[in-house]
């Protein structure tokens, strides 16, 4: 069900260097398929408001965490933590039980990410049977296809799940990145696109993955940061070496500093309200700037302690933390926004 765009490999780059040696030798097997997880117990849930969990905490005391008593839900889907890193992580796609994995989710995406959105709702974040890193890369495009297809299996039935026995007619925000974004795109086109539950779509974050303008027939692209039931997508590239690349212009890219898919309206660094990256407690105003050009985001190279090391020109793994406090206020418009219709 989900494809890989051609381009998408590169978008990964910076990420292959963890991908050492361990990593799937042989075809994909069923047999070694890990079981499938039950979304009743929460030890399923990487986040979710009946648990404490990362996606609580806040970077700094005068941010508060805002799921008590929110009207809104968010449904959060995590990128790819299971990259050949560790010695175990030689499957095609991860056991939900998996506790170094899991360990890494928590305390990586799930604190750097999931927690943007507790200002605006209730955080849901289901542990998947992700697929292995090396699906994005692999030649072996059979097995690619089987693990991707297993690892949205399991986002969409954690989004079912949390429809029937949670949700409760409330709305919701879509949030993922990356792998997570994938299958979440696919989970709004083929659970939430053209049915009741459009109505209470807030609005989705579908980041780090390449969301072409036909890809939705009703859901469109957020042209403004107020607007409710449509989606925003960015992938973030450093300006010189983003501007030297060949895109495709019919990927959509929203710019997170201004909310709007206009290529050339710049934003400058005094918009940015403040990246958050390691270590946690530390937000940095004006961190970078943000620009689109054909379907992808150029930022400014950014600085913090550290930053000397960072020599990668492929954002991708700071696409949400780049741009943490503006992310964290503008799900919190658009909530309200929704919440006044």
């Amino acid at each position: 069900m989900n494809k890989i765009p051609a381009c998408f490999p590169i978008v990964l780059g910076l990420l292959c260097f963890a991908c050492g040696s361990v990593r799937p030798k042989e075809p994909f097997n069923p047999a070694r398929v890990p079981p499938a997880p039950d979304y009743s117990r929460l030890e399923n849930w990487a986040a979710h408001p009946d648990k404490t969990d990362p996606a609580d905490q806040t970077p700094c005391p005068g941010i508060k965490d805002e799921q008590t008593g929110a009207a809104v839900d968010v449904f959060f889907l995590h990128p790819t933590t299971y990259t050949g890193a560790l010695h175990h992580q030689h499957d095609w796609n991860a056991a939900v039980d998996d506790a170094p994995t899991n360990q890494k989710t928590d305390e990586g995406t799930i604190l750097f990410q999931a927690s943007i959105f507790n200002g605006a709702g209730r955080v849901f974040a289901p542990r998947y049977r992700q697929a292995h890193l090396t699906a994005f890369f692999s030649k072996d495009k059979v097995s690619a296809k089987k693990a991707l297809d297993l690892a949205y299996q399991d986002s969409k039935e954690a989004f079912e799940y949390y429809l029937k026995h949670w949700n409760q007619g409330r709305p919701f925000i879509i949030a993922s990145h990356s792998q997570g974004a994938l299958h979440a795109m696919y989970i709004l086109r083929d659970l939430v696109e053209e049915t009741p539950l459009q109505q209470q779509l807030v609005a989705a974050y579908l980041v780090g993955w390449p969301v072409s303008e036909t890809f939705f027939k009703t859901i469109k692209p957020c042209r403004s940061a107020e607007e409710t039931g449509c989606y925003c997508t960015w992938r973030t590239w450093e300006r010189k070496f983003g501007l030297r690349q060949a895109f495709e212009r019919e990927i959509v890219c929203t710019n997170p500093l201004n909310w709007t898919t206009d290529e050339g309206r710049y934003a400058p660094k005094s918009a940015n309200l403040g990246g958050v990256i390691r270590p946690f407690c530390a937000v940095r105003p004006q961190i970078v700037d943000a620009e689109v050009f054909q379907g992808i985001l150029l930022s400014s190279r950014p600085k913090f302690p550290g930053s000397f090391f960072f020599r990668t020109k492929n954002y991708h793994v700071g696409d949400f933390n780049l741009y943490y406090m503006n992310v964290r206020e503008n799900a919190q418009l658009r909530a309200k926004a929704y919440l006044k219709r």
